[in-house]
Protein backbone atom coordinates (compact mmCIF):
# COMPACT_ATOMS: atom_id res chain seq x y z
CA UNK A 1 0.00 0.00 0.00
CA UNK A 2 1.50 3.75 -0.47
CA UNK A 3 2.01 5.02 2.78
CA UNK A 4 0.37 8.12 4.24
CA UNK A 5 3.21 10.17 3.57
CA UNK A 6 3.52 9.28 0.02
CA UNK A 7 -0.03 9.67 -0.52
CA UNK A 8 -0.12 13.03 0.70
CA UNK A 9 3.09 14.11 -1.98
CA UNK A 10 0.94 12.55 -4.42
CA UNK A 11 -2.15 14.62 -3.85
CA UNK A 12 0.29 17.97 -3.23
CA UNK A 13 2.05 17.11 -6.94
CA UNK A 14 -1.22 15.97 -8.77
CA UNK A 15 -3.19 18.75 -8.13
CA UNK A 16 -1.28 21.41 -9.78
CA UNK A 17 -1.01 19.54 -12.87
CA UNK A 18 -4.64 18.76 -13.20
CA UNK A 19 -5.77 22.72 -12.24
CA UNK A 20 -2.88 23.38 -14.76
CA UNK A 21 -3.81 21.79 -18.05
CA UNK A 22 -6.93 19.25 -19.65
CA UNK A 23 -4.71 16.24 -19.14
CA UNK A 24 -4.10 14.00 -22.71
CA UNK A 25 -5.67 10.83 -22.50
CA UNK A 26 -2.99 7.98 -21.71
CA UNK A 27 -2.31 5.64 -24.78
CA UNK A 28 0.68 4.01 -22.91
CA UNK A 29 0.05 0.17 -23.00
CA UNK A 30 1.91 -3.08 -22.49
CA UNK A 31 4.08 -4.47 -25.01
CA UNK A 32 3.07 -8.14 -24.72
CA UNK A 33 -0.42 -8.21 -26.68
CA UNK A 34 -1.08 -11.45 -28.02
CA UNK A 35 1.83 -13.25 -25.78
CA UNK A 36 3.37 -12.21 -22.35
CA UNK A 37 7.41 -11.18 -22.13
CA UNK A 38 9.80 -14.39 -22.30
CA UNK A 39 13.73 -14.11 -22.48
CA UNK A 40 16.05 -13.85 -25.28
CA UNK A 41 18.51 -16.94 -24.71
CA UNK A 42 20.74 -16.03 -27.89
CA UNK A 43 21.33 -12.73 -27.08
CA UNK A 44 25.28 -13.19 -26.47
CA UNK A 45 26.97 -9.44 -26.42
CA UNK A 46 30.45 -9.11 -26.96
CA UNK A 47 32.34 -8.74 -23.41
CA UNK A 48 35.84 -7.91 -24.58
CA UNK A 49 38.03 -7.99 -20.84
CA UNK A 50 35.97 -9.99 -18.70
CA UNK A 51 36.76 -9.04 -15.11
CA UNK A 52 37.49 -12.26 -13.48
CA UNK A 53 38.03 -15.71 -14.90
CA UNK A 54 35.29 -17.92 -15.21
CA UNK A 55 33.71 -18.47 -11.54
CA UNK A 56 36.27 -17.28 -10.35
CA UNK A 57 34.35 -13.38 -9.24
CA UNK A 58 32.72 -12.74 -6.38
CA UNK A 59 29.73 -14.29 -5.61
CA UNK A 60 26.13 -12.43 -6.86
CA UNK A 61 22.77 -13.55 -5.08
CA UNK A 62 19.36 -12.69 -7.08
CA UNK A 63 16.60 -12.64 -5.08
CA UNK A 64 13.55 -15.50 -5.92
CA UNK A 65 12.31 -15.50 -2.30
CA UNK A 66 9.94 -12.49 -2.73
CA UNK A 67 7.43 -13.81 -5.87
CA UNK A 68 9.99 -12.15 -8.17
CA UNK A 69 8.82 -11.35 -11.59
CA UNK A 70 12.53 -11.67 -12.93
CA UNK A 71 14.03 -14.66 -12.00
CA UNK A 72 17.62 -16.77 -12.59
CA UNK A 73 15.99 -19.34 -14.98
CA UNK A 74 13.37 -16.88 -16.09
CA UNK A 75 13.46 -13.31 -17.70
CA UNK A 76 16.75 -12.57 -15.90
CA UNK A 77 18.38 -15.19 -17.56
CA UNK A 78 20.14 -12.86 -20.22
CA UNK A 79 21.12 -10.89 -16.79
CA UNK A 80 22.62 -13.86 -15.32
CA UNK A 81 24.41 -15.14 -18.56
CA UNK A 82 26.05 -12.20 -19.07
CA UNK A 83 27.39 -11.97 -15.48
CA UNK A 84 28.53 -15.38 -15.19
CA UNK A 85 30.52 -14.63 -18.75
CA UNK A 86 32.18 -11.80 -17.06
CA UNK A 87 33.32 -14.43 -14.49
CA UNK A 88 30.99 -13.57 -11.44
CA UNK A 89 29.65 -16.76 -9.71
CA UNK A 90 25.31 -15.88 -9.55
CA UNK A 91 22.96 -17.85 -7.55
CA UNK A 92 19.35 -17.36 -6.15
CA UNK A 93 18.40 -16.84 -2.93
CA UNK A 94 15.14 -18.63 -2.12
CA UNK A 95 14.90 -17.75 1.68
CA UNK A 96 14.74 -14.48 4.00
CA UNK A 97 16.97 -12.08 4.06
CA UNK A 98 19.11 -12.00 7.41
CA UNK A 99 22.34 -11.36 8.72
CA UNK A 100 23.73 -15.23 8.34
CA UNK A 101 21.62 -15.47 4.64
CA UNK A 102 23.21 -12.48 3.26
CA UNK A 103 27.18 -13.03 4.56
CA UNK A 104 28.44 -15.36 1.77
CA UNK A 105 27.49 -12.64 -1.18
CA UNK A 106 29.37 -9.74 -2.08
CA UNK A 107 26.51 -8.54 -4.44
CA UNK A 108 22.53 -8.70 -3.94
CA UNK A 109 20.20 -8.39 -6.84
CA UNK A 110 16.20 -7.64 -5.99
CA UNK A 111 14.87 -7.33 -9.24
CA UNK A 112 10.51 -6.56 -9.24
CA UNK A 113 10.02 -8.34 -6.13
CA UNK A 114 6.06 -8.47 -5.03
CA UNK A 115 4.00 -9.22 -1.86
CA UNK A 116 1.72 -12.04 -1.96
CA UNK A 117 -1.40 -10.42 -2.41
CA UNK A 118 0.05 -9.17 -5.68
CA UNK A 119 1.52 -12.39 -7.25
CA UNK A 120 0.10 -13.49 -10.16
CA UNK A 121 -2.37 -11.20 -11.76
CA UNK A 122 -3.91 -9.19 -8.91
CA UNK A 123 -1.59 -5.85 -9.68
CA UNK A 124 -3.89 -3.72 -7.99
CA UNK A 125 -3.55 -1.49 -5.48
CA UNK A 126 -2.87 -1.79 -2.29
CA UNK A 127 0.72 -2.77 -2.91
CA UNK A 128 2.24 -4.39 0.49
CA UNK A 129 5.89 -4.37 0.93
CA UNK A 130 7.36 -7.95 -0.59
CA UNK A 131 9.45 -7.20 2.52
CA UNK A 132 9.40 -7.87 6.87
CA UNK A 133 10.67 -4.78 8.72
CA UNK A 134 13.30 -7.66 9.86
CA UNK A 135 14.50 -8.10 6.32
CA UNK A 136 14.89 -4.83 5.59
CA UNK A 137 16.66 -4.46 8.34
CA UNK A 138 19.17 -6.80 7.48
CA UNK A 139 19.53 -5.76 4.07
CA UNK A 140 20.23 -2.28 5.56
CA UNK A 141 23.30 -3.39 7.96
CA UNK A 142 24.53 -5.76 5.68
CA UNK A 143 25.20 -2.60 2.92
CA UNK A 144 26.29 -0.17 5.78
CA UNK A 145 29.12 -3.01 7.08
CA UNK A 146 30.46 -3.64 3.15
CA UNK A 147 27.68 -5.52 1.40
CA UNK A 148 26.58 -3.93 -2.37
CA UNK A 149 22.43 -3.75 -3.08
CA UNK A 150 21.21 -3.51 -6.54
CA UNK A 151 18.14 -2.77 -6.46
CA UNK A 152 15.53 -2.62 -9.27
CA UNK A 153 11.65 -1.80 -9.36
CA UNK A 154 10.01 -1.47 -12.53
CA UNK A 155 6.41 0.42 -12.72
CA UNK A 156 3.33 -0.38 -10.71
CA UNK A 157 3.04 -2.40 -8.44
CA UNK A 158 6.68 -3.18 -8.03
CA UNK A 159 7.55 0.62 -6.79
CA UNK A 160 5.12 -0.38 -3.99
CA UNK A 161 6.16 -3.82 -3.24
CA UNK A 162 9.91 -1.80 -2.56
CA UNK A 163 9.26 1.57 -1.24
CA UNK A 164 10.51 0.64 2.28
CA UNK A 165 13.15 -1.06 1.63
CA UNK A 166 14.00 2.32 -1.02
CA UNK A 167 13.34 4.11 1.60
CA UNK A 168 15.35 2.84 3.82
CA UNK A 169 18.38 4.21 2.18
CA UNK A 170 16.63 7.54 1.39
CA UNK A 171 15.05 6.45 -1.95
CA UNK A 172 11.36 7.41 -2.90
CA UNK A 173 10.05 5.63 -5.24
CA UNK A 174 6.77 6.80 -7.43
CA UNK A 175 4.33 3.44 -7.44
CA UNK A 176 3.03 4.13 -11.15
CA UNK A 177 4.20 4.55 -15.01
CA UNK A 178 6.99 6.82 -15.95
CA UNK A 179 6.29 8.67 -19.19
CA UNK A 180 6.19 11.59 -21.17
CA UNK A 181 4.22 14.68 -21.28
CA UNK A 182 1.95 13.20 -23.86
CA UNK A 183 1.38 9.97 -21.64
CA UNK A 184 2.28 7.70 -24.35
CA UNK A 185 5.71 7.03 -24.57
CA UNK A 186 6.90 3.70 -23.16
CA UNK A 187 10.70 4.08 -24.07
CA UNK A 188 13.25 6.46 -22.47
CA UNK A 189 17.02 7.30 -23.92
CA UNK A 190 18.89 8.80 -21.70
CA UNK A 191 22.15 10.51 -23.50
CA UNK A 192 25.80 11.72 -22.45
CA UNK A 193 26.02 14.52 -24.90
CA UNK A 194 22.68 16.48 -23.31
CA UNK A 195 23.48 15.60 -19.79
CA UNK A 196 20.37 12.77 -19.29
CA UNK A 197 23.16 10.64 -18.67
CA UNK A 198 25.18 11.49 -15.44
CA UNK A 199 29.04 11.44 -15.25
CA UNK A 200 29.78 8.56 -13.06
CA UNK A 201 32.57 5.73 -12.31
CA UNK A 202 29.89 3.41 -13.93
CA UNK A 203 29.54 5.55 -16.95
CA UNK A 204 33.28 5.76 -17.53
CA UNK A 205 34.17 2.51 -16.84
CA UNK A 206 37.63 1.46 -16.24
CA UNK A 207 39.64 3.50 -19.04
CA UNK A 208 37.88 5.80 -22.24
CA UNK A 209 37.47 2.32 -23.85
CA UNK A 210 34.88 1.62 -21.93
CA UNK A 211 32.85 4.82 -21.51
CA UNK A 212 29.06 4.80 -21.65
CA UNK A 213 27.28 7.01 -24.18
CA UNK A 214 23.72 6.16 -24.25
CA UNK A 215 21.05 4.14 -22.77
CA UNK A 216 17.66 3.07 -22.94
CA UNK A 217 14.62 2.16 -20.88
CA UNK A 218 11.44 0.85 -21.38
CA UNK A 219 8.55 2.09 -19.41
CA UNK A 220 9.65 2.02 -15.40
CA UNK A 221 8.58 3.97 -12.46
CA UNK A 222 10.19 6.99 -11.28
CA UNK A 223 11.97 8.55 -7.98
CA UNK A 224 13.69 11.14 -6.04
CA UNK A 225 16.72 11.07 -4.48
CA UNK A 226 18.31 11.34 -0.92
CA UNK A 227 21.49 13.04 -0.15
CA UNK A 228 24.68 12.35 -1.39
CA UNK A 229 23.04 10.18 -4.37
CA UNK A 230 24.75 10.45 -7.48
CA UNK A 231 21.84 10.22 -10.52
CA UNK A 232 22.77 8.29 -13.49
CA UNK A 233 19.55 8.50 -15.82
CA UNK A 234 17.85 11.77 -15.42
CA UNK A 235 13.96 11.89 -16.62
CA UNK A 236 13.62 14.48 -19.14
CA UNK A 237 11.69 17.65 -17.91
CA UNK A 238 7.78 17.47 -18.77
CA UNK A 239 7.60 13.75 -17.83
CA UNK A 240 5.22 12.14 -16.03
CA UNK A 241 4.09 9.49 -13.81
CA UNK A 242 1.13 7.78 -14.48
CA UNK A 243 -0.51 6.40 -11.15
CA UNK A 244 -3.06 4.11 -11.66
CA UNK A 245 -5.24 1.82 -8.86
CA UNK A 246 -4.39 -1.49 -11.68
CA UNK A 247 -1.88 -1.73 -13.64
CA UNK A 248 -2.23 -1.01 -16.89
CA UNK A 249 -5.48 0.93 -16.82
CA UNK A 250 -5.56 4.35 -17.86
CA UNK A 251 -8.20 6.97 -18.19
CA UNK A 252 -8.33 10.55 -18.37
CA UNK A 253 -9.04 10.90 -14.72
CA UNK A 254 -5.96 8.97 -13.83
CA UNK A 255 -3.59 10.34 -11.30
CA UNK A 256 -0.48 11.70 -12.72
CA UNK A 257 2.37 12.99 -11.25
CA UNK A 258 5.19 15.24 -13.10
CA UNK A 259 8.46 13.98 -12.66
CA UNK A 260 10.36 17.15 -13.13
CA UNK A 261 13.60 16.55 -10.91
CA UNK A 262 13.40 12.89 -10.96
CA UNK A 263 15.67 9.89 -12.22
CA UNK A 264 15.22 6.05 -13.17
CA UNK A 265 18.72 5.22 -11.92
CA UNK A 266 21.34 6.45 -9.10
CA UNK A 267 24.35 5.32 -6.97
CA UNK A 268 24.48 5.91 -3.53
CA UNK A 269 27.54 4.91 -1.06
CA UNK A 270 25.84 3.68 2.00
CA UNK A 271 27.98 3.08 5.43
CA UNK A 272 31.03 0.86 4.01
CA UNK A 273 28.81 -0.59 0.96
CA UNK A 274 27.31 0.67 -2.27
CA UNK A 275 23.32 0.79 -3.49
CA UNK A 276 22.83 1.02 -7.30
CA UNK A 277 18.86 1.42 -7.76
CA UNK A 278 17.35 1.38 -11.09
CA UNK A 279 13.35 1.91 -11.93
CA UNK A 280 13.01 0.24 -14.77
CA UNK A 281 14.15 -4.21 -14.95
CA UNK A 282 14.05 -4.76 -19.12
CA UNK A 283 16.79 -2.40 -19.84
CA UNK A 284 19.06 -5.18 -17.68
CA UNK A 285 17.42 -8.44 -19.45
CA UNK A 286 17.31 -9.28 -23.45
CA UNK A 287 13.88 -10.15 -23.80
CA UNK A 288 10.95 -11.18 -26.60
CA UNK A 289 7.33 -9.08 -26.48
CA UNK A 290 4.14 -10.12 -28.17
CA UNK A 291 3.28 -11.98 -31.31
CA UNK A 292 6.03 -9.95 -33.39
CA UNK A 293 8.47 -10.89 -30.85
CA UNK A 294 9.32 -7.51 -30.41
CA UNK A 295 12.66 -7.20 -28.47
CA UNK A 296 12.87 -5.34 -25.30
CA UNK A 297 15.90 -4.25 -23.13
CA UNK A 298 19.68 -5.26 -24.40
CA UNK A 299 18.43 -6.87 -27.22
CA UNK A 300 16.46 -3.67 -28.41
CA UNK A 301 17.62 -1.48 -31.64
CA UNK A 302 18.69 1.18 -29.49
CA UNK A 303 20.54 -0.43 -26.52
CA UNK A 304 23.52 -1.35 -27.46
CA UNK A 305 25.22 -0.20 -24.83
CA UNK A 306 22.68 -1.44 -22.10
CA UNK A 307 24.81 -4.33 -21.68
CA UNK A 308 28.48 -2.50 -21.17
CA UNK A 309 25.94 -0.56 -18.34
CA UNK A 310 24.94 -3.47 -16.60
CA UNK A 311 28.73 -4.63 -16.31
CA UNK A 312 30.03 -1.31 -15.18
CA UNK A 313 27.25 -1.35 -12.96
CA UNK A 314 28.19 -4.64 -11.53
CA UNK A 315 31.84 -3.18 -10.77
CA UNK A 316 31.17 -0.90 -9.44
CA UNK A 317 29.09 -2.88 -6.69
CA UNK A 318 31.88 -5.00 -6.29
CA UNK A 319 34.50 -2.13 -5.80
CA UNK A 320 36.67 -2.78 -9.26
CA UNK A 321 35.03 1.30 -10.02
CA UNK A 322 36.40 3.91 -7.74
CA UNK A 323 33.12 5.28 -5.40
CA UNK A 324 32.96 8.98 -7.08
Amino acid sequence: MVPSALAAVLVALIVPVAAAQQPTRPTLAPRTAGGGQIADTTFEPTIDRPAFGTGAGPLVLLDEAHHNFHTVAGRYAPFVKLLRRDGFSVEAIRTPFTAASLRPARILVIANALAERNAGDDWSLPTPSAFTPDEIAAVRDWVRGGGSLLLIADHMPFPGAAAELGRAFGFDFINGFATDRSARTDEFGFRRQDGSLGDHPITRGRDPGERVDSVRSFTGQAFKLPDGAAALLHLAPGSLVLVPTVAWEFSDSTPRVPADGMVQGAALEFGTGRIAVFGEAAMFSAQVSGQVRRPMGMNAPRANQNPRFLLHTVHWLAGLLPAR
